[in-house]
């Protein structure tokens, strides 16, 4: 399998081990399947639903297709909610976390990128169009500038519990050159 997912996975592993198993998680903008998948296998969840705006022919798990706007789940439906590099991809990221947050009971964990640079945001670029345009995934390059999300999670009553940051998704030269742009994020439902 695909070595950035596996890295990935081990830095999440670490993060949600003291909370797991949940009874319901909720994967949002699933793609393929793999993290719905492996969340189950690595008992993360009990049960997890998967939602996306578009099937992949080859899936590990079938998401549920939403509009891409209102998910369809009432207000705190799941233990854990999270979003594996999906919000940049969203046409308003910042609505799409609000949705996010609104159908997170207790955990929201998401993995994305920031940037503070020219560089850094070009780089992304590069990156989102080598690794999504075979899919047929926009890339939209609305990545995070700084820590812009972190006000919006806060304002819907979480409370950050770790920032993996620098995440280390890549190794060698290619994680010097972009692991300062990825990070791995859990946050508790305070209120």
């Amino acid at each position: 399998m695909n070595p950035y997912r596996r890295r990935v996975l081990q830095l999440v592993r670490d993060l949600l081990e003291p909370y797991a198993p949940v009874p319901t998680a909720l994967d949002f903008g699933c793609g393929d399947g793999w993290f719905a998948h492996s969340f189950q296998q690595e008992r993360f969840a009990q049960a997890v639903s998967a939602v996306d705006v578009q099937t992949r022919r080859r899936c590990f798990v079938q998401p549920q297709m939403y509009d891409g706007v209102h998910l369809p789940f009432a207000d705190r439906s799941f233990e854990l909610v999270y979003s594996m590099d999906v919000l940049h991809h969203c046409p308003d990221p910042g609505q799409s976390l609000r949705e996010v947050l609104r159908c997170s009971k207790d955990l929201l964990l998401i993995k994305d990128h920031t940037y503070s640079s020219t560089t850094g945001w070009m780089t992304l670029c590069v990156l989102d169009e080598l690794g999504n345009r075979r899919f047929g995934v926009p890339s939209r390059y609305q990545y995070q500038r700084g820590w812009e999300w972190l006000a919006v999670i806060e304002s819907a009553g979480f409370a950050l519990q770790k920032l993996v940051y620098p995440a280390a998704c890549h190794p060698r030269l290619l994680g010097l050159a972009t692991n300062h742009l990825q990070f791995i994020g859990l946050w508790r439902r305070a209120n």
